[in-house]
């Protein structure tokens, strides 16, 4: 005659096995969810990137370099063209401080303190440039 309780119940590997399941599953969830916050992020780094890139074309070529900021885009402007980058789609953007409705590095990479803010709905990311031409993102 069997003794009932061995018969009910789980084994400790039964149990692992099944914590291990569910944590694979939950891990699976955690990375199909979309960051709603990562377009936004990306299109300010990818601003941050131009502009600072901007500044150093300007020390490197002795000859000020702009970075003319609009509602549809941006144009990085420098002596022998300029290149014009959309914003992703639902970004706003403002702009306070700066010159003429963008950044202007002078030759020498310093630059008129400006910070530009890029709105997606009720996030945002703010881009600070200081009179020493360094830009930065602050989240």
């Amino acid at each position: 005659m069997r003794d009932r309780a061995q018969d009910s119940g789980f084994t400790l590997v039964e149990l692992m096995v099944v914590i291990v399941i569910i944590g694979l599953a939950a891990a699976a969830v955690v990375l199909t969810i979309p960051d709603r916050g990562a377009g936004l992020n990306r299109e300010a780094e990818r601003f941050a990137a131009r502009a600072k890139a901007a500044h150093d074309i300007a020390i490197v070529e002795s000859r000020a370099a702009t970075v003319a900021i609009g509602p549809g885009g941006y144009d990085v402007v420098r002596r022998g063209g300029s290149a014009h980058y959309d914003w992703d789609e639902a970004t706003e953007v403002d702009l306070s401080g700066g010159r003429d409705g963008g950044l202007r590095f002078d030759p020498t990479g310093l630059a008129d303190p400006a910070r530009v803010v890029l709105r997606q709905g009720e996030r945002h990311v703010t881009i600070d440039v200081g009179g020493d031409g360094r830009v930065q993102v602050q989240r």
